[in-house]
């Protein structure tokens, strides 16, 4: 199903990872959760399921469904590696680019985001600086995630522990590549969290656990969603 190249905001990204919460039958049954809290709320919300989920997701919810990476490769003798036009094909409107968990070298970040780009691929570039971040929206991509690598599962907001960083992030980058949307993630798991990082100036969060692994997942996404709206 073909997706919008357009970025709305504020914007909730939902990053499933592998966790068993958001594989298979239950990576539907929450993205549909985040399709129904999107219809309610009016808030953008995505999400970025594993590779092998994408398919089946993108077929069934019309929200923007997500890589959580792919490789900068052509078709070809690549085996074992992700090929961007597969994953558009299967119904990905973006990708994640150089997450904590994924890291690359600058290099391959550039090659990456001209790849996206090329394939019609939203790109975010994860990045753990305000440095990172301005180097990264040199690049060219379409947002810019900031979440240090040290807060990332800890239940800590980085929009609360270092709103430093955050505030020089999107200082930087407006400056740099003005155009580039800046997301904010690390420990971002309530709506206090959320209104944090959009009054330092981000445009949407990026966040996987607080949502994922919650025992009531759409409450935890309606919260999330509905602090959005409250900057």
């Amino acid at each position: 199903m073909p997706r919008s190249s357009k970025i709305e905001t504020p914007l909730v990204l939902v990053n499933f990872k592998a966790y068993l919460e958001g594989t298979g039958v239950n990576a539907l049954q929450l993205a549909k959760i985040a399709e129904g809290v999107s219809s309610e709320t009016g808030v953008s919300v995505a999400v970025a399921p594993q590779l092998t989920d994408i398919r089946m997701i993108a077929d069934q919810v019309e929200i923007p469904v997500y890589a959580q990476h792919v490789d900068a490769i052509d078709a070809g003798a690549y085996t074992g590696h992700i090929l961007a036009e597969a994953v558009k094909e299967a119904g990905a409107a973006g990708t994640l680019i150089n997450h904590s968990e994924r890291r690359l070298k600058l290099s391959e970040i550039d090659d990456l985001v001209r790849k996206a780009r090329s394939v019609g691929l939203l790109s975010v570039v994860c990045t753990n600086t305000a440095a990172v971040s301005a180097a990264s929206a040199a690049l060219g991509p379409d947002m810019v995630a900031i979440e240090p690598p040290e807060l990332i599962g800890t239940g800590i907001a980085v929009s609360k522990a270092r709103p430093e960083i955050v505030t020089d992030t999107v200082s930087l980058i407006k400056r740099i590549a003005p155009q580039v949307v800046v997301l904010c993630g690390a420990g971002i798991t309530v709506g206090e969290d959320v209104k944090a990082a959009l009054k330092l100036g981000t445009e949407g969060v990026l966040l996987a656990s607080g949502v994922v692994k919650a025992k009531d997942q759409k409450k935890a996404l309606m919260e999330i969603a509905t602090a959005a709206l409250e900057k």
